[in-house]
This record gives C-alpha cells, sequence and structure tokens, in this order.
C-alpha cells in the first residue's frame, strides 16, 4: 500500500478554486488534487446565484468596483477590487472555452441582478450556476492525465522546514488521512495549494453543512501564517426554513426578481431598515430578518414571489420549485419559509494579489483566503469571481517557480508516527464537542453580538481546544478529530478578531459598540508561538510530555 506521494503542486481542495488552479496548472507539471469526499461533492456545487461580471454597455468595471466596495464596508482593498473585477470577462471567457453555457436571451446573456448591484450583471446557469461550473471543471481535470486526483482524503497539516529562521521557512508538502484505509499519507510538494473553501460550518445552522470546516485557515495559522477579519462571516438571509430540508439556500436572485420578503401576516418589512428594501446587502438584510424574529418571537419569515408568472419562476428557479415542491411548498402558490445561516468566510490566510502567504511555496485561493476583495461583506456573486481570477494567478505565479526550483523536497518529510497512540473508544467526546461549539458560536457570535457573549464564547472554547489537543495526542486520528480540531482553532480566530473589533462595521454588529469608526483596518493576526514548537504532528507524542 503506498503513503508516500510527490508531485510538483499539491492543491488541498475540489472546489472551483482548486480545480480551476489544477487545470491552470497541469502544463507547467504534475499536480495532485486532494478532495475529502467525492469529487462532485463539494460546496460549489450548491451556488445558486451566478458569476458577477461587467456584460452590458450600461454597466462598467468602475461601477462593480464601487458595489463592491459599498457592500465591503470600508473594509476592502481597492486595488484588489479593481484587479479582481477588471478581469472578470477573461475568466468568463476562460470557463466558457472549457464548455460552460451560460443562459442566454436575444440580445445576449441573461443577466440577473441581485443586492448590492446597481446593475444587472450576474451571468448565471438558471439556479444551479455552481454545479454547472463544477461539472465543467471537473470534466476537464478528470480528463487530463497531468493531474491525479486523490478523494476521501483530508489534509491533517501542511508541513514546513524546519529552519532556525521561521520567515524563511518553506512548505515540503502535507499529511493527509485516508478515510478509506485509515492510514497518515505523506505527499511531498515543491508547492502546496490551499483552496479548503470556508468555516461556516463552526456554527449550528448553515448553508453549508458538509466540508465547510475551515481546514485551510487552520493548516495555515498553525504553520505561521498571518489570518486576517475573521470577524466576517456572512449569514446568507435566505435558508429554506423546514425540517426535510437540510440547510437548503434559497438564491439571492429570487429577490433580484422581484422576491419580497414579509411577516406570517404579509406584512413587508425590509423598507424600514434601507432604502434599498430586499435588494440591500446581506448583512443589512441578515440583520433585519434576525430583528424580526427576536421582536416578535417568530421562528421564520417568509419570501413570497407568488406575484411572478408562473413560467417566469418554472425556467428562472427548477431547482429551487422542485426542491420546495419536495417537502411541499409549491412557491408558485406558497410563501418560502425562511431564516438566515452562516454561509460565507470573508475573512481567512492573509495573501497577496499572487496568493501567497508567509510561508514560501504555500499559496491560498477561494473562500480559505484573504485577498481584500470582500472587506467586511461579500458582494453577491463575487464568490465564484474571485475563484476563477485567482485561480489563474496562483498558477502563474507557481509556474514561473517551478521554472526555476532547485531546491530538494523528496525524502524530506519523515512517515507519521502511531507507535505511542492508541485507538479510542471514546468517539463520544467528539460529537459531544462538536455540537457545543456550534452552538456556543451560534448563541456568542452570531449575527448579533456583545463583549460578554465574547467572553463566554472565548472560555468554553478554550476548553473545548484542550480537551481535543489532549485527545489529538493520545489517539489515532480519524476525520471528526481532524475537522473538529481545524474548527476549534479557527472559532478561537474569531473570537479574538471580534474582540479586537470594537465597532459595528458590516458582518459584524456589537451592542458595545453599534457605530462604526473612522479610518476603518482590517483585524490582522499574527501566530504568537512558533507552530515548529507545538503544532507539528510529527512530533505531537513528544511534546505531550512538556511541562506548559
Amino acid at each position: 500500500m503506498t503513503l508516500r506521494f510527490s508531485t510538483d503542486v499539491l492543491v488541498i481542495g475540489s472546489g472551483a478554486a482548486g480545480l480551476a488552479t489544477a487545470l491552470h496548472l497541469s502544463s507547467r507539471g504534475r499536480v495532485i488534487v486532494l478532495s475529502k469526499d467525492d469529487i462532485r461533492d463539494g460546496s460549489t456545487n450548491r451556488a445558486q446565484g451566478g458569476v458577477a461580471a461587467v456584460s452590458q454597455p450600461a454597466d462598467s468595471v468602475d461601477a462593480h468596483v464601487r458595489d463592491t466596495i459599498s457592500a465591503g464596508a470600508g473594509l476592502c482593498d481597492e486595488k484588489i477590487v479593481r484587479h479582481v473585477v477588471s478581469r472578470a470577462r477573461q475568466a468568463i471567457d476562460h470557463i466558457e472555452d472549457l464548455g460552460l453555457e451560460f443562459d442566454q436571451q436575444d440580445n445576449g446573456p441573461h443577466l440577473t441582478r441581485e443586492g448590492g448591484h446597481t446593475h444587472r450583471r450576474v451571468l448565471h446557469v438558471a439556479d444551479t450556476t455552481g454545479q454547472a461550473i463544477a461539472t465543467t471543471l471537473i470534466n476537464r481535470v478528470t480528463s487530463d492525465t497531468k493531474i491525479n486526483i486523490l478523494t476521501k482524503r483530508i489534509a491533517i497539516d501542511v508541513v514546513r522546514a524546519d529552519t532556525p529562521n521561521r520567515h524563511a521557512a518553506r512548505t515540503l508538502g502535507a499529511y493527509v488521512y485516508n478515510a478509506a484505509t485509515g492510514n497518515v499519507e505523506v505527499i511531498e510538494a515543491k508547492y502546496v495549494v490551499l483552496a479548503t473553501g470556508g468555516a461556516s460550518k463552526v456554527y449550528q445552522y448553515t448553508s453549508n453543512p458538509d466540508g465547510s470546516t475551515g481546514d485551510g485557515i487552520a493548516m495555515a495559522w498553525r504553520a505561521g501564517c498571518r489570518v486576517a477579519n475573521m470577524e466576517f462571516n456572512q449569514f446568507h438571509p435566505t435558508c429554506l426554513y423546514h425540517p426535510d430540508a437540510r440547510s437548503f439556500l434559497i438564491s439571492e436572485a429570487i429577490r433580484g426578481e422581484g422576491g419580497r420578503l414579509v411577516l406570517n401576516n404579509g406584512e413587508r418589512f425590509m423598507d424600514r431598515f434601507d432604502p434599498r428594501a430586499e435588494m440591500a446587502p446581506r448583512d443589512v438584510v441578515a440583520r433585519a430578518i434576525d430583528f424580526e424574529m427576536k421582536r416578535l418571537g417568530l421562528e421564520c419569515v417568509y419570501l413570497d414571489i407568488t406575484h411572478l408568472p408562473d413560467k417566469q419562476i418554472e425556467q428562472r428557479f427548477p431547482n429551487i420549485l422542485e426542491t420546495c415542491l419536495g417537502v411541499g411548498i409549491d412557491i408558485r402558490r406558497h410563501r418560502i419559509p425562511v431564516v438566515p445561516a452562516a454561509h460565507y468566510t470573508c475573512g481567512g490566510i492573509l495573501v497577496d494579489k499572487t496568493g501567497k502567504t508567509d510561508v514560501e511555496g504555500l499559496y491560498a485561493v477561494g473562500e480559505n483566503a484573504h485577498t481584500g476583495l470582500h472587506g467586511a461583506n461579500r458582494l453577491a456573486s463575487n464568490s465564484l469571481l474571485e475563484c476563477l481570477v485567482f485561480a489563474r494567478s496562483v498558477a502563474d505565479d507557481i509556474a514561473k517557480g517551478l521554472s526555476n526550483f532547485r531546491g530538494h523536497f523528496l525524502g524530506d518529510i519523515p512517515d507519521w508516527d502511531e507507535s505511542r497512540v492508541t485507538d479510542s473508544d471514546e468517539n463520544v467526546v467528539l460529537s459531544h464537542n462538536w455540537s457545543e461549539l456550534r452552538r456556543c458560536m451560534w448563541n456568542y457570535v452570531g449575527i448579533v453580538r456583545t463583549n460578554k457573549r465574547l467572553e463566554r464564547a472565548a472560555r468554553r472554547i478554550g476548553l473545548l481546544k484542550q480537551e481535543v489537543h489532549d485527545y489529538y495526542s493520545n489517539y489515532r486520528v480519524n476525520g471528526d478529530l481532524i475537522e473538529l480540531r481545524n474548527l476549534i482553532h479557527v472559532a478561537e480566530l474569531m473570537v479574538q478578531a471580534a474582540q479586537w473589533r470594537r465597532e459595528s462595521r458590516g458582518l459584524h454588529y456589537t451592542l458595545d459598540y453599534p457605530q462604526p469608526r473612522t479610518n476603518p483596518r482590517p483585524s490582522i493576526l499574527y501566530p504568537v508561538v512558533d507552530p515548529l514548537d507545538v503544532l507539528q504532528p510529527i512530533n505531537r507524542q513528544r511534546k505531550q510530555s512538556k511541562t506548559r
């Protein structure tokens, strides 16, 4: 059984960001792509809205930049915003060249409008754009002989070269858990790309229930990378509220086509919170829904599109219609019960415009990266655009490095050592800690925060962190343990960032500091303990015995 692999580039993650990066790189070297499950099960498949790109004369790059910065509440990096928006057409052309066909109308692409946009500029494939993009990329990746896809793999940690100067450290590859065999594998690589998605599963209610466990962010932090803006977790305003619907997202495009948010008596309420009403940015809409639910003691509010023609609903939202019909809701006749749910991590691993992190040879792309595009709140349908644009930027920079690579890396990573750990008979501890962490984050670090709530969260997370560290030090790893360990580290970062920001801005709203400050800054967290000392997995048994 092979427990060691080597490659030029290791891409950890098989969503749009990871697959697009792999495709751009396959002509430049050997690529391994890791997928937690089947390659078709990533979060990209759940994206309903589309890709924001200027596509009509009435629109402009400048307008798209302004809308992005406005939604980002003063924390976007304008240079990065322009970098991404101005390359949208190139990204669209590339994905279309790979075989994707966006919906068309008589005079060109059919464009929809979503919250925060001043123009119709969202290209889409009905209400399953993410699935269409994922399918297009998967078809190309699986037929590319230079790309090796390893499924049922969960990365444990990125491994750095052990040098006296941590700022000169370089990635060597990663330790990877094979969920099918239960073994830990070594993958040595000249370059590693983190494309693991966000961390929304840290919350009890989320639109991304499966893989969004903050793996890339936690691994990068343990490897010595800075993270930024972790307090800004976007709650999508409209997830289907039904016991038989598991975290199903109701696309923002429904509001873009005229959907109305109403209370249980049919009364509209968004115009009391923002003059843009239903077309306000997501942070505004989510807070308004949360406020009304708490004020009136409601379990949900409703999204009403019954006034739209049946044909329009059937053609524009076939997947939402089918899913709702499956739980007894005909959206052509009935209002849709909705609630906010954790959706998108706007912060992440601090990178430059080529996707470089603080560790040489380590890159990040997609939702686990903080590029500066989203600021304090993400503009709808900018996420898929960011994935496609930065995939090319990352690949181009790595390609330059591959052509000049002179380092030696084969055999530098020791085999994973399990000689001093045992199988656990206490897996109930993991399930209990999973539930406690997610409830804690939902109750204390949710849509509305206070200093006391954040203090409570910090105390509970600290206790959970110690328990999981002890568990990790004594027992063989498994998928639940790896993901829980990552989520606890990410939750701690979210709370630290939220405590640092003494103002309300974008997705971070606190009752103790309800007003925004002038001259806002991103929250950048610096690792204060050398990861090589306490978190390197190959030394986990030896470090356990130290008194700290």
